[in-house]
C-alpha cells in the first residue's frame, strides 16, 4: 500500500505539486495523466525515492520514504523499485543481457544468479535467443523498450514506475508494450505505475489520476 498524504513539491517560486493526497493499492495498475506540466513526472519521481518533497508524506508498506536518508533512500530503490523511462536509458556498450543483470550486481546478488534471472526475464518479454547479445543499436525501440521492463523487473520490485513508457513507440509497439506490462502485472504482486499522455492507455489501467496545474483532479478505480 502507498499513501501519499498533502504532498507538495516547491522548485523556487514553482510549485509542481500541491497538497496531492491518495492511496495505491497493493498489485495496481495505475495511470497518472495531464497535460504537460500538470506535475505527472515530478510525482512519479517523489514515489520513487529520487527527489524529497517540500511538505507532506509518502508511505509505502507503513515506512514513510519520504523522510528517509540517503543511503535508505538509495537501498529502498534497489531492493523496491523498478523505473522504466521513455527515452529507454539502456547501456549503449552493453548487451541486452548485461544491462539486465546490472541492477542486480548493484544489489550484490551473485553473477550466477544473476545471469539466469536475466534470460528469464528477456525470455518473459520475448526477447530470446542471439538477441539476447545484441546492444541496444541492434534492436528495435520495441525490443529496447522490452528490455528495459525486464531490467525493471531484475530485483523483484514491488513498485514499477513507467514514465511514458510507450511515448516513443508506433500504435502497434505501444498495444504490444501496455499488454506486456499488464500481463507482468496480472502474474505477480508488483503495483505498475504509469505516467501517460495517452488517454486510451489510460483507460485500460484498473485506475486512474488526472492532476492539473499540480492539484489532484480526479481519482478513479
Amino acid at each position: 500500500m502507498i499513501t501519499v498524504t498533502k504532498l507538495a513539491k516547491h522548485y523556487g517560486a514553482t510549485q509542481a505539486l500541491k497538497e496531492v493526497s491518495f492511496e495505491i493499492h497493493d498489485n495496481a495498475l495505475l495511470a497518472i495523466t495531464g497535460k504537460s506540466g500538470s506535475g505527472k513526472s515530478t510525482l512519479l519521481t517523489l514515489l520513487g525515492g529520487l527527489e524529497k518533497p517540500s511538505t507532506g508524506s509518502i508511505f509505502v508498506d507503513e515506512k514513510e520514504i519520504s523522510s528517509m536518508s540517503e543511503r535508505k533512500l538509495t537501498r529502498f530503490r534497489q531492493r523496491q523499485v523498478g523505473f522504466i523511462f521513455q527515452s529507454f536509458n539502456l547501456i549503449p556498450n552493453l548487451s541486452a543481457l548485461e544491462n539486465v543483470m546490472l541492477p542486480m550486481e548493484f544489489a550484490r546478488i551473485p553473477r550466477k544468479e544473476r545471469r539466469v534471472r536475466a534470460i528469464k526475464l528477456l525470455d518473459q518479454v520475448g526477447i530470446v535467443g542471439s538477441r539476447q547479445r545484441h546492444t541496444p543499436s541492434r534492436l528495435s525501440g520495441g525490443e529496447q523498450q522490452r528490455v528495459a521492463i525486464a531490467r525493471a523487473l531484475a530485483n523483484r520490485p514491488k513498485i514499477v514506475l513507467a514514465d511514458e513508457p510507450t511515448g516513443n513507440l508506433d500504435t502497434e509497439n505501444s498495444d504490444r508494450i501496455f499488454d506486456l506490462l499488464r500481463s507482468l502485472h496480472e502474474d505477480g504482486d508488483t503495483a505498475i505505475i504509469l505516467v501517460t499522455h495517452d488517454l486510451a492507455l489510460a483507460r485500460k489501467c484498473d485506475e486512474h489520476i488526472v492532476l492539473k496545474d499540480g492539484l489532484l483532479l480526479k481519482a478513479s478505480n
